[in-house]
């Protein structure tokens, strides 16, 4: 098998714990050969706890993260990067991208880990081996999905049929694995459903926040029905994460402080990326890129905290503030000084210095955060989503305004049937789901698969793609070829049965 390629099967990590009661600190030590890696139940729950840390890696949870934010209208970037992630925010994509090139290797080692277990473990075991099989369908199913969004076209173009990522499955000889081309995209939407249908047969026991479950499942199956155009089922799937009691929306002050809390008790959050106080990134998390603070979280100038030259757009501000009781509010930390907003003044003209905290302050540690996944709010934007497509007008509705009232709005901002003038149900829905999911990884998607464009006109790095460089105007169309990301050149070379994004 060829070395540091995607079908090198990982040498799965060893557990390091503190303590049998601190089950959500996980982190892959010392390696296991792949002979005697897998001989009886305890290591089996050993290399499943390594798979999940695989997620903590900055590789993989950083990379990922910046590939499906980044290219969103709802963030500016203010300044240009050393970093790859300029590229994602401005759409000038390359085919040796490091994010895409770390986001592809974690995601495909992930795969070849839980693909050991899947073989090994068969489906009349125990109940606690069928419970880590399923949780390792689901990890297998989460990987392969996200590679299909950032490397596939959307669902909707071509029904499908547009060139997917490899299927990387238990059972496929050596030289299969070295040779393996890329599946069309709805070839792999049918894989992950398979997928999460079995893993949500197989799993029986209600874990933490911070493992897969039925439930986990079901929710990740409301949002790949949803993306297939499937709203039948994405109704189905919604409709059994919310009526299985498990979650509930968090409300007013804990609404406002939802992401500085710990996954585990937080009853909203379905599946998130656990990270301990221990694990703090410092400049290498997520949230430096959005935020810079003192140690009591008050927002201070560049480079004190974190790099701090991501914000939110002005055009998100602008939409947000149409809500004055709006409590999503709280999910921005504007950088004033002396009552005055500070401007980055790297580019012309310069971009307001609109904070994100949605990464920030976990546990009080300014740049710790438990990246959220799932969480129910999606659900429900899920669910209100499909019946828009489904012309259930009532139903979208009262989900939409179930969020909306959950953030603090009033009944007179509540849509009814007769007061959504020249909007849309699905406008109303997006805009739902704009306000809501922001920062989480969804608003180009959202877009896309709705075949509408993402058009900036506000203050950021995008304007440099433009003569003069002070014209912001940037408009993307779901047709367009850099909505998705280059295949990893180092792949294509390593693999002649793989195929170039154009």
């Amino acid at each position: 098998m060829r070395s540091n390629s995607i079908y090198k099967f990982l040498l799965m990590g060893s557990l390091a714990l503190g303590s049998a009661s601190c089950k959500e600190y996980f982190e892959p030590t010392t390696a296991i050969d792949e002979e005697s890696a897998l001989t009886n139940a305890g290591d089996v729950e050993t290399a499943t706890i390594g798979t999940y840390a695989v997620l903590l890696n900055a590789a993989y949870v950083r990379s990922v993260h910046f590939l499906m934010e980044f290219p969103s209208d709802e963030v500016a970037q203010g300044q240009s990067s050393s970093d790859d992630l300029t590229r994602a925010y401005r759409y000038t994509h390359i085919n040796t991208s490091g994010h895409a090139t770390n986001f592809w290797g974690q995601a495909y080692k992930v795969i070849a880990a839980a693909n050991k277990i899947i073989a090994y473990v068969p489906d009349d075991a125990s109940t606690t081996l069928r419970q880590l099989k399923g949780e390792n369908m689901y990890l297998r199913a989460m990987m392969h999905y996200n590679l299909v969004r950032v490397f596939g076209r959307p669902y909707s173009q071509g029904n499908g049929e547009n060139p997917g990522i490899p299927l990387l499955l238990e059972g496929l000889s050596e030289e299969e694995q070295n040779d393996i081309s890329r599946s069309s995209v709805k070839e792999v939407y049918d894989s992950v459903i398979s997928d999460l249908l079995k893993a949500a047969d197989l799993m029986s026991e209600n874990k933490s926040n911070s493992f897969a479950s039925k439930e986990v499942a079901y929710a990740l199956l409301s949002r790949v029905y949803l993306y297939k155009e499937d709203y039948v089922n994405a109704v189905k799937y919604a409709d059994l994460v919310i009526d299985s009691g498990r979650y509930s929306l968090t409300q007013g002050s804990e609404f406002s402080g939802y992401f500085k809390t710990a996954p585990a008790s937080n009853p909203e959050t379905i599946f998130a990326i656990r990270h301990m106080p221990v694990q703090d990134r410092g400049f290498s998390a997520i949230g430096s890129m959005y935020f810079s603070s003192d140690p009591s979280g008050t927002p201070q100038g560049q480079g004190v905290s974190g790099w701090a030259e991501i914000y939110a757009s002005q055009k998100y501000i602008d939409f947000l503030s149409q809500h004055p009781d709006d409590l999503r509010k709280n999910f921005i930390s504007p950088y004033m000084v002396d009552g005055e907003l500070q401007h980055n003044k790297k580019l012309t003209p310069t971009t307001p210095m609109y904070y994100i905290n949605k990464y920030s302050l976990q546990e009080g540690v300014i740049n710790l955060s438990s990246p959220v996944y799932l969480r129910l709010a999606e659900i429900y934007l899920n669910r209100a989503e499909a019946n828009a497509q489904l012309g259930n007008t009532q139903e979208a509705l009262e989900d939409v305004n179930l969020i909306r009232t959950r953030a603090g709005l009033p009944d007179s901002e509540l849509y009814t049937s007769s007061n959504m003038g020249s909007k849309s149900l699905m406008d109303v829905v997006l805009e739902e789901r704009w306000l809501e999911l922001a920062f989480e990884g969804h608003r180009a998607y959202d877009l896309f698969r709705n075949n509408r464009p993402m058009e900036r006109d506000y203050p950021g790095t995008h304007s440099l793609n433009n003569t003069p460089t002070t014209n912001t105007q940037q408009r993307v169309m779901p047709t367009d070829d850099r909505v998705i990301f280059f295949i990893p050149q180092v792949e294509i070379d390593r693999n002649s049965n793989l195929t170039q994004n154009p």
